[in-house]
């Protein structure tokens, strides 16, 4: 390794957001002399970059591990608010952190120029800004800025030969969203925390937290579970009918969707059964279909979900994989245009290269005179659209990243292709002279883009026979449905996406976070209701927990702001003026600053009753998951075993549900670690239930036990 003392003077010291980020950056600008270096004689000390690149220029390519600088109470007291005293300090206990700000602080001391290389975006900007500032004696505004949306060779040099100015007003509004975020988190966090502590006498300990965005972000969970359990099912009916012509079926619906009484659709069968079918009215309709707009993040993140079931946050992570890897754009962007400044035919020559199956997708695209993307109408001041670079993978990607890879390439592609052109068919049957089915077809004419797309497109081809007017069908069955009216959807990672993006609160790069939160934070949970099975295939909707409801109503009628989407959608009003210059960030944070005043004077008058409402909501929601029944009770044969958690000890075991009675004595032990759930099976030695114990997210750390702990199967051979 060499170290600082031997490097060649004067240099650039360039600061990357990521260790891979910076190396992608110095394989691109070096010309020669690439090599690692360790400034300094300290043991643990990181290395970065050293290279040579165009006329001999020397630059050092340091990086950091995303936030080195948070903000923090500027008086130190954990448990007092409200605070609006706050500072930016490295972070604690991050040590390998600290070692990257020493080095790079180091390295400033006898750098000749500086460039700012992270993320172009206001996270990316921030973190650059604090290290120039703090680690390297405020150097921000003496350096300059390189903006790339691709980590290809090509993009990266030319940043660096077309270096800008400081992004101050991205700067500023970076700085004011995590200044104004903090002091609304830490304020209602360390307010609930004491409430829920004041409130039982500091006898227990909870951390939570609500947030600007986290708070309406949880009111939507919340309002969608209240309908949910407000809604009262009613039974309505429905008619089906089968036709056939030709010996093909026709499948049709009575026009009326749903029948309120038994009577009147009893009425409707018999009079349709075995009565012939005669052909009223047959429309034919076009039906032109546009090809998809260009992913932004948003837009990529539900189409994931909905083809993979990919979460938002999974796909971020493997977006910006891809990104590090040269291989897509730059991930966090709501744009979704594609700038004519783009080589179109290049990057579809180079996919093209890639082999099977897009050497086929994309040779008719190539073929054309112009290629003219289909794009959307939002737009990105900082990125286009995700696009796919090209480029061939130097490392091996695991299934994950190749997939969503293989989805964004033919996304792209796609957007270039020509519409396609189905033909929906509408049939109008009439029975017995007075009642009317209908029947449905599409048919496809033209796939188009669809063809580049498959399999991801939606739209299905449903076949009808050959039909015309005053033909004749005959009546295979008439049958009735019972159904119920379903109460609304529950939100899944993606619709409460596509929430949160339509109520323009929190921003591309943080809305999975968020939802993240709240899940670690036991606010929201999985499910699969009944509910859920009806309207989402299945799938698992998110469902507010009882604390998650109890911090809304109590926030509702304390402090409502807080889960107001009209304040955080102000708030990003503002913030993106302070990001084109119309606003001051002072002016911001000073109004944010005095809104809080007055709501914590409320909450610090409500602190005991707040808290005592929600101590209850976690009691009695500790009390439904530690009762989870793992079967019946092998010594009564009347009761269950559940499992408990010692209110004293805090410690998990098996008991029967007639022990409060007297009338069963039954208790086993658990571990204490991992999930524990009911596996249906009983131990053919003594009879007592089989459980499933869950280490971490790995199917292999999973075993099944006996919970007798005197089972014959446990006694040493």
């Amino acid at each position: 390794m060499s170290t600082l003392y031997v490097l060649a003077l004067p240099y650039t010291l360039v600061v990357c957001e990521k260790r891979d980020a910076a190396r992608r950056v110095a394989q691109a600008i070096a010309t020669s002399n690439f090599k690692m270096i360790t400034p300094g004689r300290k043991l643990g000390r990181p290395s970065f970059f050293s290279i040579t690149g165009r006329n001999n220029q020397h630059f050092i390519v340091c990086y950091a591990m995303g936030h080195l600088y948070g903000l923090v109470d500027a008086k130190g007291k954990r448990s007092t608010y409200p605070v609006f005293d706050v500072k930016w300090t490295p972070i604690k206990g991050n040590a390998r952190g600290r070692q990257i700000i020493d080095t790079i602080s180091t390295l400033s001391q006898k750098a000749a120029k500086f460039v700012h290389a992270c993320d172009y975006d206001l996270e990316g900007e921030v973190i650059g800004y604090n290290i120039l500032q703090y680690a390297c004696n405020n150097k921000y505004e003496n350096s300059l800025r390189a903006k790339f949306s691709t980590m290809t060779d090509e993009e990266i040099r030319s940043s660096f030969d077309n270096l800008l100015k400081p992004i101050t007003g991205m700067a500023e509004a970076g700085k004011s969203r995590h200044m104004i975020d903090f002091i609304y988190g830490i304020n209602f966090s360390r307010a609930l925390t004491q409430s829920f502590k004041v409130s039982n006498n500091g006898k227990r300990y909870r951390n939570l937290s609500i947030g600007r965005v986290q708070g309406p972000t949880l009111a939507f969970v919340v309002d969608r579970e209240v309908e949910i359990k407000r809604h009262i099912p009613e039974p309505y009916w429905t008619i089906l009918a089968e036709f056939e012509k030709n010996g093909q079926v026709i499948q049709a619906s009575y026009y009326k969707s749903k029948i309120r009484t038994l009577s009147e659709a009893t009425s409707i069968v018999n009079a349709c059964t075995n009565r012939y079918g005669k052909i009223m009215k047959v429309e034919k309709q076009k039906v032109i279909h546009k090809p998809p707009t260009p992913f932004n993040l948003g837009d990529l993140q539900k189409e994931a979900y909905r083809v993979f079931k990919f979460s938002p946050s999974y796909t971020l992570s493997i977006a910006q994989r891809l990104y590090i890897a040269a291989l897509i754009s730059y991930p966090r962007t709501s744009s979704q245009k594609l700038p004519m400044s783009l080589n179109y035919k290049k990057i579809i020559s180079n996919v093209s290269q890639l082999g099977y199956p897009y050497v086929n997708l994309a040779s008719s695209l190539l073929a054309r005179d112009r290629l003219v993307p289909n794009e959307g109408f939002k737009i990105d001041p900082a990125h286009p659209a995700i696009y796919p670079t090209g480029e061939k993978p130097k490392g091996k990607l695991d299934n994950s990243d190749l997939k969503l890879l293989d989805l964004i390439i033919k996304r792209f592609l796609a957007t270039f292709a020509d519409p396609a052109t189905s033909l929906h068919t509408t049939v109008m049957i009439h029975v017995n002279g007075e009642h009317i089915f209908t029947a449905e077809g599409n048919k496809m004419l033209y796939e188009g883009w669809i063809q580049i797309y498959k399999p991801y497109s939606k739209i299905v081809n449903i076949e009808l026979p050959k039909l015309l007017e005053n033909d004749i069908l005959k009546n295979i069955a008439v049958s009735i449905d019972k159904k119920f009216t379903q109460p609304p959807p529950r939100f899944n990672q993606a619709s409460l996406l596509e929430k949160m993006e339509k109520e323009e609160i929190g921003t591309k790069a943080t809305r999975s976070e968020v939802m993240s939160t709240l899940f670690k934070r036991n606010y929201i949970s999985y499910t699969t209701s009944a509910t859920t099975l009806n309207t989402n295939g299945g799938k698992k909707g998110i469902k507010a927990t009882q604390v998650g409801i109890q911090i809304i109503q109590s926030m509702r009628k304390y402090v409502p702001t807080i889960v107001s989407t009209d304040l955080t959608r102000n708030m990003e009003g503002q913030l993106e003026e302070i990001e084109l210059g119309k606003s001051k960030s002072t002016a911001v944070i000073e109004s944010a600053v005095d809104h809080l005043k007055g709501v914590m004077l409320t909450f610090k008058e409500k602190e005991v009753e707040i808290g005592k409402q929600i101590t209850d909501a976690v009691l009695s929601s500790q009390n439904q998951q530690q009762q989870i029944s793992l079967g019946t009770c092998p010594q009564c044969n009347n009761g269950k075993l559940i499992m408990i958690r010692s209110a004293t000890t805090r410690k998990r075991f098996v008991g029967c549900s007639n022990y409060s009675t007297g009338m069963c004595k039954a208790t086993a032990p658990l571990p204490q670690k991992g999930s524990i759930k009911a596996s249906g099976k009983i131990c053919t030695q003594c009879s007592w239930p089989i459980a499933e114990a869950f280490y971490g997210r790995q199917t292999k750390r999973q075993w099944e036990f006996c919970v007798n702990i005197r089972c014959p199967s446990k006694k040493p051979r």
